[in-house]
């Protein structure tokens, strides 16, 4: 043989060694985990008027009449945009005289109970350990975070829309 042929040979050769490897598998036994986030099981959505008597509720600490109700229905279901409306309808109820919303100076008295309560009154449940650091965090590093627009933050997020 000449020279190319034992070349030809001994790659071919080395292809077929190489190429004749046993394929390993690994499988690695891991254990399913269930990842769900707090409230993220609330499957029912507020109806217009659940949605307007309750932020109504949780911040004036009384029933709204059936005149505002009604008018506020109104309102909501003339609207398109159902996100833009409930924005003002939280802003305005913020703005309302009587509205029950602490001090500055209360709530930087005690940030923990005042980052549980707002949970407990919004969400019906108690922040967990994230939730707490990021909140208390946010309000004791920002001068401008006050009470209205924590209590605006809560409202108008998708947790608040649902129970």
């Amino acid at each position: 043989m000449n020279i190319w042929g034992n070349k030809i040979i001994a790659i071919a050769t080395c292809i077929l060694l190489v190429s004749c490897e046993k394929e390993v598998t690994y499988v690695y036994d891991v254990n399913t985990v269930t990842v769900s986030a707090e409230g993220s099981n609330k499957p029912n959505v507020k109806t217009t008027a659940e949605f307007i008597s309750i932020a109504y509720s949780d911040l004036l600490g009384k029933a709204i009449s059936n005149a505002e109700q009604q008018q506020l229905n109104v309102a909501y279901n003339s609207f398109g945009d159902n996100k833009l409306i409930e924005d003002l309808i939280i802003k305005n109820l913020l703005q309302k005289p009587g509205a029950q919303i602490p001090s500055k100076a209360s709530m930087l008295v005690d940030v923990d109970s005042f980052i549980s309560n707002t949970y407990k009154k919004f969400y019906n449940r108690n922040p967990n350990a994230f939730e707490m650091y990021f909140m208390h965090k946010l309000i004791t590093t920002n001068n401008t975070i006050t009470p209205t627009l924590i209590y605006y933050a809560f409202m108008t997020s998708n947790e608040y829309r649902y129970y």
